[in-house]
């Protein structure tokens, strides 16, 4: 679980990031969560934007995936969110 102050970090690392993956209507599938899974293990903080004609809401879809993938949910903004897993061999160091 994420504290404040982490969240917080990782919020404004998140507002330079473009999205590396675009969830369509069909929704969140197998391979879409493969790819978020490879992405946040090399990238450790990634951001994910719907479709605008997807009849999916993004926080909702965000605190789903990161169930699945035990990743921490980071915020989300209009049709995009962003989420969190720390790597095995972690990449950012996030201040405590």
């Amino acid at each position: 679980m994420l504290k404040g102050k982490e969240r917080s970090y990782l919020k404004s690392l998140s507002n330079t990031l473009e999205p590396i993956l675009i969830i369509g209507k069909n929704g969140v599938t197998d391979n879409v969560i493969k790819q978020l899974d490879d992405a946040l293990e090399a990238r450790e903080l990634i951001k994910i934007k719907l479709l605008d004609n997807s009849s999916l809401d993004a926080k909702e879809v965000a605190n789903d995936v990161a169930k699945v993938l035990k990743a921490e949910f980071v915020q989300s903004i209009g049709s995009k969110f962003t989420i969190y897993r720390k790597a095995k061999e972690p990449k950012i160091n996030i201040p405590k």
